[in-house]
């Protein structure tokens, strides 16, 4: 800070007022407040908006935050993780998912890994590596927007028909056309949503086998999803019934854990975009 005449200081200037005015508007945020305006975040901090919106279209060219192309509205980015790395570990569902997916990658001895919805893709934030040589790995950050996905179905299983069919006709869902889920979407996200888990046989990958269920909170809502992992070779259609009941199994301990009531209706996704 500098020093006037008269021996007070004046807040700071340049560079370092450009990024406390950053870090305000980012903090303008909040769990009851996740989507905002230009306005909304000009009246919080007490900035004029055409330096909210400047603000905001740097830190979203810089994924910080991430721009409704309809509504014109900002919610926070994933790349807010990557700013809080050491802090990860604070995050409510991987911290109550962690404990949980060493003791499914321990009954198992497959790959487990948590995920949260980022808005179009699904995002791993968590994973436990299979003891065995031969396993299927997705590290910390992955993203996968493929419909064939299992995490992917899980995800859009709980949204709107229409926000599905805007994501898989937009692109940002890819598609491939003539494999074996090339069905109506509809009913079979209906029905991923009533069994409670999805599964990828080899949709992705020739090689690759995964089953998917959701985590909810309290309020029903969708906060991310658990996946085993496993080569798809070494999975025999005798071991899927007694895969499913473990990943359940999982996924119902770690909602206790956010309080959620079994089978409780469906609030949404919780978005982590």
């Amino acid at each position: 800070m500098s020093s006037t005449a008269n021996g007070r200081s004046e807040g700071p200037q340049g560079a370092a007022a450009s990024l406390l005015n950053g870090l305000r508007v980012l903090e303008a945020f909040g769990v009851d407040d996740t989507t905002l305006g230009v306005t909304d975040v000009s009246q919080r901090v007490g900035l004029h908006k055409s330096t909210v919106s400047r603000i905001l279209s740097g830190l979203a060219e810089a994924g910080y935050v991430h721009r409704d192309p309809t509504t014109g509205r900002y919610r926070l980015g994933l790349g807010v993780i990557s700013l809080a790395g050491p802090l990860l570990a604070e995050l409510d569902v991987r911290r109550l998912a962690q404990g949980e997916l060493e003791q499914l990658t321990k009954h198992t001895r497959e790959t487990s890994a948590l995920s949260v919805w980022n808005g179009t893709e699904a995002v791993v934030v968590e994973q436990i590596p299979s003891p065995q040589f031969v396993k299927h790995t997705a590290y910390i950050g992955t993203r996968y927007d493929r419909y064939e996905s299992s995490s992917v179905r899980l995800f859009l299983a709980h949204l709107p028909s229409g926000e599905v069919a805007t994501l898989l006709d937009s692109g940002q869902i890819s598609r491939v056309p003539g494999d074996a889920l090339d069905g109506d979407v509809e009913p079979h996200l209906a029905q991923v949503h009533t069994d409670g888990f999805a599964i990828n046989d080899g949709c992705t990958d020739a090689q690759e086998f995964g089953i998917s269920a959701p985590v909810y909170d309290y309020a029903g809502s969708l906060v991310g999803c658990v996946t085993l992992s496993a080569p798809r070779a070494r999975i025999g259609q005798s071991d899927v019934p007694r895969l499913v009941s473990e990943v359940r199994r999982c996924v119902t301990r770690i909602s206790d854990g956010f309080g959620a009531h079994p089978r409780s209706a469906v609030a949404g996704i919780r978005s982590h975009g």
